[in-house]
C-alpha cells in the first residue's frame, strides 16, 4: 500500500525524526477535525479542496471533489478513531474499536498471495477511500506503531501527533510550542500557590 513518500517529516522536528507516511496520513486525517481553543481550527473536510488534500493519500483522485456520502463516512471514521486515540486503554477506546470493526463491514477485503512468503489485503468492494483508511489503521496496529499516535497533552491544543521518541513518552505535538507553555503555566501556578501559603 502506498501513501506517497515513504516517510514524512514531523513539524518542528530534526531531520532524524521521521514519521511513516501511513501514520502521517492518519495524523493529518485526525487533525482535520475542528480543534484547538474554541475550535479555532475548522473542519478541513468542509471544503472540497481541504477534503481532497486530506484524502489524497488514501486514494482520492486529484481534481475530483469527494462526494458528500464519502465525506460523511470519513467523518464518522475520524470520530471513532479520535475516541480511540484520545483515551487509549479505556472503555471508550474499547467501544471505539468495536465501532470501527462494525464500519469495516462496509468494505470487502481479500488476501492476495503474490509470491512465496508475501501476502497482503486488497479491497474488492466498498468505498475505496474508506477502505484505504481502514487498511492504514490495520497496518499501523499490525506493525505496532498505532500506539505512537496520540493527542497533545496541552488541552488548549489537542492536536494529534506521532510520537517519534524511542521511549514512546512524547507528550506534546511540539515541545517548543506546547511543552514550554505547559511547563511555564505549571511553574507559575506553583509559584502563586507558594506565595499564597505564606
Amino acid at each position: 500500500m502506498c501513501y506517497g513518500a515513504s516517510v514524512a517529516r514531523v513539524e518542528g522536528s530534526t531531520p532524524a525524526r521521521r514519521v511513516p507516511a501511513t501514520a502521517a496520513a492518519i495524523v493529518n486525517l485526525l487533525n482535520s477535525r475542528p480543534h484547538s481553543p474554541a475550535r479555532a481550527l475548522p473542519d478541513t473536510l468542509q471544503t472540497p479542496e481541504g477534503a481532497s488534500a486530506v484524502l489524497r493519500p488514501f486514494g482520492q483522485p486529484d481534481g475530483v471533489a469527494p462526494s458528500t456520502g464519502r465525506i460523511a463516512k470519513i467523518r464518522d471514521l475520524r470520530g471513532i478513531l479520535m475516541d480511540i486515540v484520545s483515551a487509549p486503554d479505556t472503555t471508550q477506546a474499547a467501544l471505539g474499536w468495536e465501532a470501527l470493526t462494525e464500519r469495516t463491514s462496509s468494505v470487502t477485503l481479500r488476501q492476495v498471495f503474490s509470491a512465496p512468503g508475501k501476502a497482503e489485503l486488497e479491497q474488492v468492494d466498498g468505498d475505496p477511500v474508506v477502505g484505504r483508511v481502514i487498511l492504514a489503521v490495520a497496518e499501523l496496529v499490525t506493525d505496532g506503531t498505532w500506539r505512537r499516535i496520540r493527542t497533545c497533552a496541552n488541552e488548549m491544543c489537542a492536536g494529534v501527533f506521532y510520537d517519534t521518541t524511542r521511549s514512546r513518552t512524547q507528550r506534546w505535538h511540539s515541545y517548543e510550542v506546547c511543552g514550554n507553555k505547559t511547563n511555564v503555566a505549571a511553574y507559575r501556578a506553583r509559584k502563586k500557590a507558594a506565595t499564597e501559603r505564606k
